[in-house]
């Protein structure tokens, strides 16, 4: 069978998505679809799928599933290309429309020039900071701030908070991207994240200005993560680092976002969303589609 879809990125972070307002899949085929569509040897290759679909709340739903079948909870540039898709495809005759996801409804606002989506900015919501919400261990009502985190003899300072998502963010001197290959795994599995945790290192430039770089929980290596730059942004702030309410450039390997947690808890993001391209993908081996 054959299944239409489309493939966008923001800031190389890319995912397939299929619309199902215009066609719908078993819910018990979407894992198998995530795994066989994102494989770049065999299928067409991505970080993960993204369902785009009505929602009883919002005026559009997301899901995500990573490239290892898991669902996930949110997806910083699968919103933005979910907003730029929404758009332009009629699904939302408005400039500012909520999209809801697993972890959350967020508010977007597409900037369009000559009909087509350029820029997306996303109120994000407020950051989860008590342990409990991470989730991580130990005490529940904590917060996780410069905490002494050791990992395979190394000792790193680590802030962790849910963007919707777990974060797990270190400061550190420079980016390296050993670093994340090396670390960021082992880090993902620790048992002191029980559902696992995206992995964030981050070198500071200024005050309104990071890099950037991230392994994400069930994908690893990606170009971009918008729920990781807003959680690196907030971590930034709570070491006393970067700019409370003001603009922070975040530098990551697919480009830039711009991030802001302004005095109401709220944090922005605002960045690119692009159509890579369209076709339909052969799904033979999914029998029941």
């Amino acid at each position: 069978m054959q299944i239409p879809f489309t493939k966008m990125h923001g800031l190389g972070n890319n995912y397939i998505y299929l619309d199902f307002f215009q066609h719908t899949i078993a819910e018990e085929k979407l894992s198998e679809l995530a795994k066989t569509i994102s494989n770049v040897h065999t299928g067409i290759g991505s970080d993960g799928l993204i369902i785009i679909h009505p929602s009883e709340v919002a005026d559009v739903g997301m899901r995500i599933f990573n490239k290892d079948g898991s669902e996930g909870q949110s997806c910083g540039n699968g919103l933005r290309c979910t907003a730029k898709y929404a758009y332009e495809q009629g699904i939302v005759a408005e400039k500012q429309f909520q999209i809801e996801t697993k972890a959350n409804k967020v508010v977007a606002e597409v900037q369009v020039i000559n009909g087509k989506v350029d820029h997306v900015t996303i109120n994000m919501g407020k950051p989860h900071l008590k342990r409990e919400l991470i989730p991580m261990q130990g005490e529940p009502k904590t917060k996780v701030i410069a905490e002494r985190f050791e990992i395979q003899g190394e000792v790193l300072e680590l802030t962790a908070l849910s963007m919707g998502n777990p974060h797990a963010v270190f400061i550190v001197e420079q980016v390296s991207k050993k670093q994340v290959s090396q670390l960021g795994p082992l880090v993902e599995k620790d048992p002191r994240f029980p559902q696992g945790v995206n992995v964030e290192f981050i070198e500071i430039l200024s005050p309104n200005e990071i890099n950037f770089s991230v392994w994400e929980r069930g994908s690893g290596i990606t170009q971009a993560c918008g729920t990781g730059a807003c959680a690196a942004v907030v971590a930034g702030i709570l070491n006393d680092r970067l700019e409370r309410n003001e603009s922070v450039k975040v530098h990551l390997p697919g480009g830039d976002l711009d991030i802001t947690w302004d005095n109401d808890g709220d944090v922005w993001m605002t960045g690119g969303a692009e159509l890579i391209a369209t076709g339909f993908y052969e799904a033979a081996h999914l029998s029941k589609v």
